[in-house]
């Protein structure tokens, strides 16, 4: 159980970790058009996100996947910059119709974002071919995680559309426009030539 722990731990801080704001912003924007109501669709997105992260986990430990850490700190503002701005193309419209289409792409970038973390994570084990089931306790540490920025996001968007009333539109269009601009830098830092 105490091993338990000490992945859980390690998911936890490393999605909470302030140096680690590429995906609390990826998480942002997922979740900017959402709220408390929509509830199922935003532990879903978030959830399928995880399963991505763990896929790509397992095929790094297992040297089934290798790709340059580059690559991957180039791709992960592109995941975050295609999120932002298919919010502002279809803030205020139903996307009922387009949701399958919005859990592909998550599955696909939390793939890429687990790339990411794979490399951090294989440094604290130490080694290639790490058991499932520690793979499993990092996971759900990063799912908790996740969650837990997902609700500070979900109360912010309640206060400012109730308490200050803008409209569900608005807030999604102020947000990803806010995370846009916290990502061009990050482009421009990771830029492959």
């Amino acid at each position: 159980m105490n091993e338990f722990w000490i992945y859980f731990k390690l998911g936890l801080t490393h999605v909470l970790d302030y140096n680690a704001y590429d995906h609390v912003l990826f998480l942002t924007v997922l979740v900017a058009a959402y709220t408390f109501y929509e509830w199922k669709n935003v532990v879903g997105l978030v959830t399928v996100f995880t399963i991505g992260h763990t896929i790509s986990l397992i095929l790094a430990s297992y040297d089934i996947v290798n790709v340059s850490s580059s690559i991957i700190e180039f791709l992960i503002p592109i995941t975050i910059l295609i999120t932002a701005l298919y919010n502002l193309f279809t803030a205020g419209k139903n996307n009922n119709s387009r949701i399958s289409i919005l859990y592909a792409t998550t599955l696909f970038f939390g793939i890429i974002h687990g790339l990411g973390f794979s490399s951090f994570f294989l440094s604290t084990t130490g080694s290639k071919g790490v058991e499932i089931l520690r793979l499993l306790e990092f996971a759900l540490g990063i799912e908790a995680a996740q969650l837990i920025v997902v609700l500070v996001v979900l109360i912010l968007s309640f206060i400012f559309q109730s308490i200050f009333k803008f409209s569900k539109r608005d807030w999604t269009l102020v947000i990803s426009s806010i995370v846009i601009g916290l990502v061009i830098p990050m482009l421009i830092t990771n830029w492959i030539l």
